[in-house]
């Protein structure tokens, strides 16, 4: 186990590349209420944008962190979670095929694995694009900016609703579904509070989402 409680297999292979948004000024600012919020519990709070911030940088800011979360909560997995025991990438009944619009234009079948690591490249890719995520103080975010953040936040919720319908008995066996709640919870309550996933992409985790925002 390491220092934050996981197996030592996430912090291995390709698929963890954990990132830290270097930005504008105002970032420390942003950490500090997430910081207290998270450490008091209080994670309805910790969503919600601090006075004065500014929407994007909020957006990117928790874009980022989302992305770790899942890139290390799927790096557990990643010996259990295989193109052998998990052929096709799905969520129960419900398939998801991997398209970025670019290289792979037209909707293909891919296994669970290889959909996940579609999804981090693509997410590291839009992330280092500073015409998509800038980097550099006075630089403009894009007007579709919360396009691309719905976009990302809609395939990180098919990892978690995969992990969920298909993994959660070795989650519990690693003991990690007190972590793995958590994140879910903090997903949750964030996508909820600035409307970024559709209500239908939410159905794998129905109850589970009514449950979080309706407790």
């Amino acid at each position: 186990m390491n220092l934050m409680g996981l197996p030592s297999s996430a912090n291995q292979g390709t698929t963890f590349r954990p990132k830290k948004r270097k930005t504008h000024p105002s970032e420390s600012k942003l950490e500090k209420p997430i910081i207290t919020t998270l450490g008091s519990g209080n994670l309805r709070e910790a969503v919600k944008l601090p006075p004065g911030e500014d929407i994007n940088e909020w957006l990117a800011y928790h874009t980022v962190d989302f992305y770790n979360q899942v890139n290390v909560l799927y790096a557990t997995l990643k010996e259990f979670c295989t193109p052998i025991t998990c052929p096709i990438m799905n969520a129960g009944l419900y398939e998801y095929r991997w398209a970025d619009g670019v290289a792979i234009k037209k909707p293909i079948t891919v296994s669970a694995p290889e959909y996940v690591e579609y999804l981090m490249n693509w997410t590291e890719t839009l992330i280092d694009n500073e015409a998509i995520f800038p980097k550099k103080p006075g630089v403009p975010f894009p007007t579709n900016f919360k396009d691309f953040v719905k976009q990302i936040l809609k395939r990180f919720f098919r990892v978690y609703a995969h992990i969920y319908r298909c993994h959660f008995k070795k989650i519990v066996d690693f003991k990690e579904e007190a972590h793995l709640n958590t994140c879910f919870k903090h997903f949750v309550l964030f996508i909820s509070e600035f409307q970024l996933i559709a209500e239908a992409e939410l159905a794998p985790l129905k109850d589970l989402v009514e449950t979080i925002l309706n407790p």
